[in-house]
């Protein structure tokens, strides 16, 4: 195995001339069936040292013709960006691996990534503030909702991710590889976590159906795979002889490093166990390039007034004065990470994100820039915990490491180079639970409320699950928790635009806080549960450790040993407090938690029938409904007060409903057009009520 130590020169590939390689990536384009339509006649060639050196449109499509009335027509303009960087540079510095790729006849590395661009045909009816939407492992999550095309929005996503299959329906990077000093791609140790939640003779190695790193053959027979029920349980050696590593399909281009890859077990996988492959791997991807891309291509849109521009209008004036960035859940933490990292300044120091919305991030970042590094990787409360994904710094403003002793926070290096965005931090109360996120608003130890810097915002939604439920599950010991705070999040976002647009503050952070009681202990006595029957109330919950991954970790990004070394040092979590409901306290209560039918639990264990059913059910909430009549709650012994002792029937009820609806509409959190679907939910309980 290599070790690789100091900082190379960078290598130079004679086949990789700039022009004979900027015309191999777009054939490729061409090749690949992403984006499928011809390529377009080439402009010239951009100038030397710009970062975005070809943006090739592939395909226009109609778009959403149906909702844009007030501004005409949209299109889907989808294609390909070609991007070139120089590792000498300061803005790139902290791309790790950067100066190990390959470089072209002028010192820079290429790779290219898809781009896919929501846009009203007639550009002169658009927003000024363009929606960057930084897309989940290769899917777009929001701005093509009629929301935004009604209203005239351009948005734009582009891909970020080099372990994305290719896929139509995706947008991925095709990153350079790292290399050795030899000009061989480099090996290591690679760790991933199989899990499942059925019984089952062969897994897959990777993350969410993504791609995996490349086996060294030869190294094969040294692998190693474990299992173990809890993330703090022993690992229970498999002898070797008991399963077989497949690939099944090779990297996709030579070099790569990415495959796609299956373990099969002699004897078959069992339901909810941590089964933990380490195998000797080639072709780290440099992966942080992915955010070298979103830098650049938003600054190639808000800046560029060349004819390759698509969102340049007839005068040569790019529309894009603003941008905001958005993110949810993996790509929330990305965008968390891509401001920590210093990446909102581009190349040339001006900012690239005026506004910053990660959603559903928790308190984490991500293994997005790192040797070896599996954006897609996570950690919940029953696994995954290893992976460097929930790191200090957790803050926006600056706070100590109790271990470390080092000051940090997520804007300080946007802070020091005068490019900090306004941002919206938002939340649900299962991210407390499973990702950490009270970090987010006091200091490591959680002894106190961390102060917010005058940028930023942070609202929760209480009584929500990470992803509102759209129907039922049989995953975990409760129903799936249905409240949908989507609405919330539009209304803020336009609150997001108005701030960075006019100056207009948006409504106040609405969070839990120690200093107040309504940020609590997460335990059951501590945050006010009671007890109800027949529901199993967490006895665990996602607390980050600070994990030892090695000497080389904090410099170069890169882990020495696998598994890391558990140090026992945690940082301390908290969740919201109860009402004698059992809802939450402190947070943005929509409606259903202003006039509750039920409890809405931002928690949930884990079914018998997926195993481990001690264990947090990953990102779920759950739905506790009340009794109807005071016989059926006597009955049930449930404390809650039952349905007829609260309302005086169902217009009684809705009546609350819709109060408590018009207030945040009042406060600014939701939108008059969002009264009907929110009423929609009130009318889904009428049968509950009786006549």
């Amino acid at each position: 195995m290599a070790t690789l130590r100091g900082a190379p020169a960078p290598r130079t590939c004679a086949v990789l001339a700039r022009a004979s390689w900027a015309r191999a990536l777009l054939v490729r384009a061409v090749l690949v069936p992403v984006l499928v339509a011809p390529v377009l006649l080439l402009p010239a060639a951009a100038p030397v040292g710009a970062e975005v050196i070809r943006f090739v449109v592939t395909s226009r499509e109609p778009f959403g013709e149906d909702v844009a009335d007030k501004v005409g027509p949209y299109e889907r303009i989808r294609g390909r960006v070609v991007y070139s960087l120089d590792p000498t540079r300061e803005a790139n510095a902290r791309i790790v691996d950067l100066d190990r790729a390959l470089t072209n006849g002028e010192g820079r590395v290429e790779f290219y990534g898809d781009v896919e661009i929501l846009a009203p045909r007639d550009l002169r009816l658009a927003q000024p503030t363009v929606l960057y939407d930084i897309n989940n492992r290769g899917r777009r999550l929001w701005g093509g909702e009629p929301f935004f095309l009604r209203r005239g929005y351009v948005t734009v996503s582009g891909g970020w991710i080099a372990e994305v299959r290719v896929d139509p329906r995706r947008l991925r990077l095709e990153a350079p590889v790292a290399h050795d000093d030899e000009g061989v791609p480099v090996v290591g140790l690679v760790r991933a976590e199989i899990l499942t939640e059925a019984a089952t003779p062969r897994v897959t190695i990777s993350d969410r159906n993504q791609l995996a790193y490349e086996p060294v053959l030869s190294e094969l027979p040294l692998a190693t795979l474990t299992k173990r029920l809890r993330e703090a349980d022993p690992p229970q050696p498999i002898p070797r002889d008991a399963w077989s590593f497949h690939v099944v399909t090779g990297p996709r281009e030579e070099g790569s490093g990415l495959i796609d890859g299956a373990v099969e077990l002699a004897g078959g996988f069992e339901p909810g166990w941590i089964y933990e492959l380490i195998y000797t791997a080639r072709g780290s991807v440099v992966q942080g390039t992915g955010f070298a891309a979103i830098r650049d291509l938003v600054s190639f849109l808000r800046h560029d007034r060349s004819d390759e521009n698509p969102l340049r209008q007839a005068d040569g004036e790019p529309i894009a004065r603003r941008v905001i960035g958005e993110g949810r859940s993996q790509s929330g933490r990305a965008l968390r990470m891509f401001l920590h990292e210093g990446f909102n300044a581009d190349e040339q120091g001006r900012r690239v994100f005026d506004g910053a919305m990660p959603v559903i991030a928790g308190g984490g970042q991500g293994f997005f820039n790192h040797r070896f590094a599996s954006p897609t990787r996570t950690a919940t409360q029953h696994a995954g915990h290893l992976y460097p994904v929930d790191v200090f710094p957790f803050t926006y403003g600056d706070e100590t490491d109790p271990f470390t002793g080092r000051t940090d926070g997520i804007l300080r290096r946007a802070r020091a180079a005068g490019v900090v965005p306004k941002l919206m931090h938002l939340d649900t109360s299962s991210e407390y639970w499973h990702r950490s996120a009270s970090l987010v608003v006091t200091d490591p130890t959680g002894a106190r409320d961390a102060a917010l810097p005058d940028e930023v915002r942070v609202y929760v939604f209480g009584g929500a699950q990470h992803s509102p439920a759209t129907g039922p599950s049989d995953r975990g010991q409760l129903p799936p928790n249905p409240t949908n705070y989507r609405p919330l999040q539009e209304a803020l976002f336009l609150a997001l635009d108005r701030w960075i647009t006019d100056g207009v503050p948006p409504p106040p952070s609405v969070h839990p806080r120690i200093d107040d009681g309504t940020l609590s202990d997460w335990r059951a006595d501590a945050a006010g549960w009671q007890a109800l029957p027949d529901v199993r109330y967490p006895v665990v919950i996602q607390r980050p450790e600070h994990v030892d991954y090695g000497p080389d970790f904090e410099h170069e990004r890169r882990i020495d040993h696998h598994p890391p070394l558990r140090t026992g040092k945690r940082y301390a979590v908290r969740v919201p407090a109860y009402d004698a409901d059992n809802n939450e306290v402190g947070v943005l209560r929509l409606p259903a938690l202003s006039a509750p039918v039920a409890t809405y639990t931002s928690w949930n264990l884990r079914s018998p029938a997926i195993g481990a059913d001690d264990e947090l059910l990953g990102l779920a909430g759950g739905y506790i409904p009340f009794a109807a009549v005071e016989a059926d709650r006597a009955a049930a012994g449930d404390p809650r007060p039952d349905l007829a002792s609260r309302y005086e029937g169902f217009d009684d009820y809705l009546a609350q409903y819709m109060t408590a609806a018009r207030q945040l509409v009042a406060e600014g959190y939701l939108l008059e057009e969002h009264l009907p679907a929110v009423k929609a939910v009130a009318e889904s309980h009428r049968r509950r009520f009786a006549p």
